[in-house]
């Protein structure tokens, strides 16, 4: 009568196991990635904080008119707009896009403002 099996053979599945650590242990390097770059809050006492924020509020209409205080401002006229203003708004920018407006009038009225040095920019629907 032949002998049954009684023991398993775990030699192949050791091998296996260890090429597979070799293959990990070389590309795992390989796989740094780059994070997101995010800006943590600092900690502001109350003493700290202002209580009238002074932030230009810039609207972009769903017709992609840019309106400051009811006054409409020209797309090629915003750099010079925000040199003459940011100096009375030291709290930053905030645009109210209405849902209907164009992306690239948003993203001119953004990079007229940081072209102008304006860091602190906000974007809320209008």
């Amino acid at each position: 009568m032949r002998d049954s099996f009684n023991e398993i053979n775990i030699t192949p599945l050791t091998d296996i196991f260890l090429v597979l650590l070799i293959i990990m242990m070389v590309i795992a390097p390989m796989l740094d990635q780059q994070g997101l770059n995010l800006a943590v809050p600092e900690v502001v006492n109350k003493e700290q904080i202002s209580k009238d924020p002074k932030i230009m509020n810039i609207v972009v209409t769903e017709d992609n008119k840019i309106i400051y205080n009811g006054d409409a401002i020209e797309p090629a006229d915003l750099e010079k707009f925000f040199n003459d203003n940011s100096k009375e708004y030291p709290d930053g920018l905030l645009i109210q896009a209405d849902d209907d407006s164009e992306h690239g009038t948003i993203v001119k009225v953004m990079d007229s403002a940081r072209n102008t040095g304006i860091t602190s920019i906000s974007l809320s629907r209008g």
